[in-house]
């Protein structure tokens, strides 16, 4: 008889929300149930859910009821928060809702918060708000960082005359459905080869070891959600010191996605760890933090810079097979990761700068802001700006959840405005509609002293995840899924 084999997808169908919860569920009913059938364990999973106060004290599920359960007061070894929180900077204020606001509030009274910023594209997350972005001493939050690690920008620009793009749209739409797989589970049937793959780290880590093969299969996939994989137009009205590439018109090649299950397995793991060493007030559980100085901040660090590097090997693998099949070497290459943490100088001391849906912004460095399929994105240089602990906006920031489109927006309302605007969409769906997100035009006006706009990119030819939305179970999930 098989082994049973659960997904994270299957137990947030029956309602589990997302988090540390998930991965818990998964292990404990492939070890408990190994030999039942997935309808039963799924069953017994929907029982554990209904009333977790029944399974608290079983030997067997009591650690995944103790994951639903609402937290208890905190006994007297817990961690308080403090009853002024540090100041930060907001920006384009007038665009950013209350939920982002007040997570953002609740992050700057951590113990270890040094400095805070809000991006004009912020909108309530899980945790640290997306667009939101934190500096803190000598410690490190995965839910600062986020689910979807190294979540990035790429941007490949040729010499070639951005009119092909209609003149033969067939032929560049069949190169990016060859180039990269969508969907949340997809994986290659042949892995592809990159050295991030022999990277030590695989080796170091039990947790990295278990998911070296899966990460194998999924080198070079694109996923599910807000990620896309599309073709452009680029101009450049003026040449730029920086990005040095003449005035003019260029055809574009632009992805957004991260580290695929890699990472996200890798903030669900540490998340839960953080969680049991920080016992933080319910509404900042999940900004549990890893002290860099113990061996599980140490661990968390390497495996999040490995995601990061598997998301970059990821669009280089897309664009690099793009290219060979234009015969064309891109002229330049701009990307950036805009879920991640660095360790960066701050008032001449040493901090981990959280960026989660926020792009870095230093003095001349080179990033890209998307709008949505049929809005333009912008290639930026910083400013330098330390209010903003030199950061922008990672995008035009949602202002429908995922949900909310589904209900609001209509089939033949995304159709005409993709006709509007001249775009072909392959897969995607209402959720992505461009309805769902901020104006972008707006957003950049709400950080013209953070970034400035050196090229535009203007989409033509879209791809991403068709999969069908399912109803969301809970708010919880809904946010995750736009993380």
């Amino acid at each position: 008889m098989s082994k049973l084999s659960l997904t994270g997808k299957e137990l947030r169908n029956i309602g589990y929300p997302e988090g540390p919860v998930i991965s818990i569920a998964m292990n404990i009913m492939q070890k408990a149930y190994k030999h039942e059938s997935k309808e039963t364990a799924l069953k017994v999973l929907g029982n554990i859910l209904a009333s977790p106060q029944d399974y608290s004290t079983d030997d067997v599920f009591g650690s995944i009821a103790h994951q639903l359960l609402p937290q208890q007061e905190l006994e007297h070894n817990g961690i308080s928060l403090n009853q002024t929180g540090i100041q930060f900077n907001i920006f384009g204020q007038e665009h950013i809702e209350e939920g982002a606001m007040h997570q953002m509030y609740t992050a700057a009274k951590l113990p270890v918060a040094v400095a805070g910023a809000l991006m004009p594209d912020a909108h309530h997350g899980y945790g640290l708000p997306i667009g939101g972005v934190l500096a803190t001493e000598n410690a490190v939050i995965p839910y600062g960082v986020g689910v979807d690690i190294g979540c990035r920008m790429c941007l490949s620009i040729f010499d070639i005359d951005p009119r092909e793009l209609v003149q033969r749209e067939h032929y560049f739409a069949r190169e990016i459905n060859e180039a990269t797989l969508f969907g949340s589970g997809a994986q290659f049937k042949q892995a592809a080869d990159h050295e991030v793959m022999d990277h030590e780290a695989f080796s170091l880590l039990p947790l990295l070891k278990q998911l070296h093969g899966r990460a194998w299969k999924q080198l070079g996939s694109s996923g599910s959600g807000n990620h896309f994989v599309e073709f452009g137009e680029v101009s450049i009205d003026e040449t730029d010191d920086t990005l040095q590439l003449p005035a003019g018109k260029y055809l574009g090649l632009l992805s957004h996605s991260g580290s695929r299950g890699l990472g996200a397995n890798i903030a669900n793991h540490y998340t839960k760890v953080a969680i049991s060493k920080r016992r933080l007030p319910q509404e900042a559980k999940n900004l549990a933090w890893l002290d860099m100085a113990e061996a599980e901040g140490q661990e968390y660090w390497l495996a999040m810079n490995l995601a990061g590097d598997y998301a970059s090997a990821c669009h280089h693998i897309i664009h690099d097979k793009i290219a060979r099949q234009l015969g064309h070497k891109p002229l330049k290459r701009v990307e950036n990761h805009h879920n991640f943490a660095w360790k960066e100088m701050l008032d001449g001391k040493e901090v981990i700068v959280h960026r989660k849906g926020a792009t870095p912004a230093g003095k001349n460095v080179l990033g890209i802001i998307p709008g949505s399929m049929t809005a333009p994105g912008f290639i930026v240089k910083g400013k330098g700006e330390a209010a903003s602990i030199y950061s922008a906006s990672h995008g035009a920031g949602r202002k429908l959840s995922r949900t909310k489109a589904m209900q609001s927006i209509t089939e033949k309302q995304l159709r005409d405005e993709l006709v509007k605007h001249n775009v072909t969409l392959l897969g995607g769906g209402l959720d992505e509609a461009p309805f769902a997100y901020k104006n972008i035009e707006e957003v950049m006006k709400g950080q013209k002293s953070l970034v400035d706009i050196v090229g535009r990119f203007t989409p033509k030819i879209v791809k991403m995840d068709g999969t069908p939305v399912r109803t969301r179970k809970s708010q919880k999930q809904d946010i995750v899924e736009g993380e």
